[in-house]
């Protein structure tokens, strides 16, 4: 059930993106102006993911939890009957804003299992999330070509209503691990990145693919409406459809993060990246050929994308179990930062470049975070580490604590 609830829950931020072309003939509005309904989903989701997740070391979860759900859904009814373009981006930014949900309920359930098994538990909650990340875009092609671009948000309110009804019985009833004022909740999640190289490494890997992630599902609704293709939303969700299958290679990487380390899956995860943006390149020539291109990149892509946000999760989940959503808090704003910054590259990259422009973009995303990496890996095996960074510090997890909150 809380698989489920973050896929219900992150779905708000992403189906926004196959509608694009629907909105900016809806509104009468450019398609570079209507594109702003996806990045301001995800500025306010990174912005959630600051001021928001915090809450859940210091309150109890159920009541924060079901909370959140009812205002993002009174948000998606408001961006619903938007009549104008101005009134759906502030209405969907603030759906993104409290939609932060799934990012509570992974620390949670990080901290009620064994840490053996804490990679495997944390993939299946974001198979879950996955599933709702691609699912979304196929929902919402499919039913606003239907009923229109306004269809999909009030569902989707419909949807996320019935889950806060659903998730106030079900979510375990949870102790808050920390007695700290608000304001010293942000300080932490900041002095924890300033402090902890495990982190920092981890907000680099997921912000720079991401941002790559990002940049070609916003820019892809643009190439199928475009003459290479002339399609229509429903195809974009038909893509995510196929991307689906990305759910059965979460469980895999949180497992492997457990055998052999989040290192051994962060590389395997930016080769394919970089990977994935060769095989996309070929999807501007359209047809047949074309097509099968954007199928098998777009799935190679959201494996790599999903399975190094389970290995980067299982690493920093492993500083301090008091810690958690804190830690949580600093890594998913600077994913969300980047995938915020990645949408409107990804834009503007494909107006100015075309397709092409855009793939260049996501190589050129995982072509840094991949010398980072070997940099790193090269750095362990040349010498002795006084303290690994990858290393969960149990045993020390209470200094750890101390430190930050002093």
């Amino acid at each position: 059930m809380l698989a489920v609830a973050c896929g219900v829950g992150v779905s708000t931020i992403y189906f926004p993106q196959a509608l694009i072309p629907l909105v900016a003939s809806g509104l009468r509005v450019s398609t570079a102006a209507a594109a702003l309904i996806a990045t301001a989903a995800q500025v306010g989701y990174a912005a959630g993911i600051f001021l928001l997740v915090p809450l859940g070391d210091r309150v109890r979860n159920r009541p924060l939890i079901v909370t959140l759900l009812v205002l993002t859904g009174l948000c998606l009814l408001v961006a619903g009957a938007a009549p104008s373009l101005p009134v759906l981006i502030v209405a969907g930014g603030l759906a993104g804003f409290t939609t932060v949900v799934p990012q509570i309920i992974i620390p949670m359930a990080a901290g009620l299992v064994d840490p053996a098994r804490r990679g495997a538990v944390t993939g299946t909650l974001l198979s879950g999330l996955i599933a709702g990340i691609l699912l979304a875009r196929t929902f919402s092609g499919s039913l606003g070509e239907w009923l229109g671009w306004r269809a999909p948000y009030i569902a989707a309110a419909g949807f996320v209503l019935l889950l806060a009804v659903v998730l106030l019985r079900v979510v375990p009833r949870t102790t808050p691990s920390s007695t700290q004022t608000y304001p010293a909740l942000l300080g932490t999640a900041v002095r924890l990145f300033a402090t902890q190289p495990a982190l920092r490494r981890s907000c680099l890997y997921q912000a720079l693919v991401f941002g790559g992630f990002s940049a070609a599902w916003t820019s892809i609704s643009l190439l199928i409406d475009s003459s290479t293709y002339r399609m229509g939303a429903e195809v974009v969700g038909l893509i995510a459809l196929v991307g689906a299958g990305s759910v059965f290679a979460t469980p895999v990487a949180g497992r492997a993060a457990d055998r052999r380390g989040s290192d051994a899956v962060n590389l395997v995860c930016l080769v394919t990246t970089l990977a994935a943006a060769a095989v996309l390149t070929l999807g501007g020539v359209g047809g047949v050929a074309g097509m099968a291109a954007l199928l098998i990149g777009m799935l190679l892509l959201d494996v790599a994308m999903q399975s190094g946000q389970v290995a980067n999760q299982a690493r920093i989940f492993g500083i301090d179990p008091g810690l958690r959503a804190r830690l949580n808090t600093a890594y998913m704003t600077c994913a969300f930062a980047g995938g915020s910054v990645g949408s409107w590259l990804g834009v503007r990259a494909y107006l100015a470049f075309g397709w092409a422009g855009v793939c260049g973009l996501v190589a050129l995303a995982a072509g840094i975070a991949l010398v980072r990496h070997v940099a790193h890996l090269a750095a362990v095996r040349s010498g002795p580490v006084t303290a690994p960074e990858d290393a969960p510090v149990a045993s020390g997890a209470g200094a750890v604590r101390a430190a930050i909150d002093s």
